[in-house]
């Protein structure tokens, strides 16, 4: 392939397991493995990807798209029911959507997903944020589950890891692809405060052992996982939800929050920023999720001790957390996460989609969105989903 931007060819070392056949990667060596199993190619959606691909294989991929259409493969979006998420694919093809708490349940509940997912040009993506505990969406559809916290402190992380390859499979026979879990921010924050007791521990070493069996487990029956929030959320001042949220410095932060994340890097699981004022990595009133420094501290890894991130990077809500729209408009937030270097970027309605996609198309046109790194973002989301064609 003449003329590919090297981003490009850069990102071709990483999206081969879908063109390949799939392929595993145990997560760090200081974690449990019991009852890993082989990863074959029906679950490469889940599967990190870091063999070298032959360049007409991306190339083929990309050429199906036009520049909105590859623009709408980096967005995830909140939608409200199978009319609102039909319409969405169907007219812009994003990427993914994203199924909350408003969601209709019948949506996941009554099999309405399928209908969804024929209007995608490539398969979709189907999000949720299902943690157990006080974040559950699907509740009344799977059951209940204790919080990670609690989980922690009444079960081994073999236990852990069983009860996940059922909860993971009840997830994927509803339709779900990619769970925006595991939590592994570390934190002794009381329960009930904006982290509490959706961390597993204030010691990261328990954070770990529990998020590994947690990712084993998912990427075992197919659900794609995410951990969050990076750099680290377990020790913020404040709600990203209602606010602006500033962590320690840095430094402080390199042998406790950073420790799972360093850990669990090369586990497959896509990793999420948040919405943190980080002193010592983001520029004062950027936060990490609109952050050219954070999202290169986890693609290079060196910044904290980690292997480079080859992985896709997921922001958190752009669209309902006043971390971001007390600072920026969803056009303007979305741009800039892009632009720093997220893959995807979530919001949590579809209302402004088609805006979104305008501003973006602006930013490619005037050169502030890089092509090269738009081909390299939706070559990481194939990758993660498993779209690839065999090569």
């Amino acid at each position: 392939m003449r003329n590919t931007p090297l981003l490009v060819l850069a990102v071709l070392a990483f999206v081969a397991t879908a063109c390949s056949g799939g392929g595993s990667t145990s997560a760090a060596s200081s974690t449990p493995s019991a009852s890993s199993t082989s990863v074959n190619a029906t679950t490469a959606l889940a599967t990190p990807v870091s063999s070298s691909a032959p360049p007409d294989c991306a190339a083929g991929y990309l050429a199906q798209f036009s520049t909105r259409e590859k623009l709408a493969q980096l967005l995830t979006v909140g939608v409200r029911d199978a009319a609102d998420a039909t319409n969405v694919v169907r007219t812009e093809q994003v990427g993914g959507i994203f199924v909350g708490g408003w969601t209709d349940e019948a949506l996941l509940g009554s099999g309405e997903i399928e209908q969804v997912k024929q209007a995608a040009k490539v398969p979709l993506m189907v999000t949720i944020d299902e943690e157990g505990g006080r974040v559950s969406r699907v509740r009344n559809l799977i059951g209940a589950v204790p919080s990670a916290r609690v989980t922690a402190q009444t079960m081994s992380p073999d236990e852990y890891y069983r009860a996940t390859l059922t909860r993971g499979q009840a997830l994927k026979n509803l339709g779900v692809t990619v769970d925006f879990a595991p939590d592994v921010d570390v934190s002794s924050q009381p329960d009930e405060s904006v982290i509490g007791d959706r961390s597993f521990s204030d010691d990261p070493a328990v954070v770990t052992r529990f998020a590994d069996a947690y990712i084993r487990a998912m990427r075992e029956v197919g659900v794609g996982t995410v951990m969050k929030h990076f750099p680290g959320h377990g020790s913020g001042s404040g709600d990203s939800h209602t606010g602006v949220v500033r962590t320690p410095p840095l430094d402080a932060m390199q042998n406790v929050d950073l420790v799972p994340f360093r850990n669990l890097i090369g586990s497959g699981a896509a990793v999420m920023v948040g919405h943190l004022d980080v002193p010592g990595l983001t520029t004062p009133n950027v936060p990490a999720s609109i952050s050219p420094e954070a999202m290169s501290l986890l693609r290079g890894g060196s910044g904290y001790g980690a292997a480079p991130f080859q992985g896709p990077i997921f922001t958190d809500d752009l669209g309902g957390m006043a971390a971001i729209t007390s600072r920026l408009s969803i056009e303007d937030a979305v741009e800039a996460a892009l632009v720093a270097g997220a893959d995807s970027a979530l919001w949590i309605t579809t209302d402004a989609v088609s805006q979104v996609l305008d501003r973006l198309e602006q930013a490619v046109a005037n050169g502030r969105l890089p092509m090269a790194q738009v081909d390299a973002s939706v070559l990481r989301m194939a990758g993660f989903k498993g779209t690839l064609p065999r090569c």
